[in-house]
């Protein structure tokens, strides 16, 4: 609705610039259509944006944003066992010679 309202200032006010021959009437004409036409733009350009944006509720909460940016840590594997020694099979290794 304002967006009509502020078209409508923007054409009132160029009416006024091209059909007065006061100066005081050119001045507000100029003003009130420019304001006008900045803010018709913009009103054009938030109801673009609000158009396209998420709504409120699928936003996470800040306490779910704080959980996604935590780094996901996993549980460390149990570090692996050294083989066990194997069965000996009655042969022993010579013992080796003193230096």
């Amino acid at each position: 609705m304002i967006r009509w309202l502020l078209l409508a200032a923007t054409i009132l006010g160029f009416i006024f610039v091209f059909t007065t021959r006061s100066p005081t009437l050119l001045g507000v004409g100029l003003v009130l259509g420019i304001v006008g036409f900045i803010g018709f733009v913009f009103s054009l350009a938030a109801d673009r944006v609000s158009a396209s944006s998420r709504p409120d509720t699928a936003m996470a909460s800040p306490t779910d944003l704080a959980a996604m940016r935590k780094p996901a840590t996993r549980p460390l594997p149990p570090a692996p066992r050294p083989p066990a020694s194997a069965p000996s099979s009655g042969q022993t290794s010579p013992p080796s010679a003193p230096r």
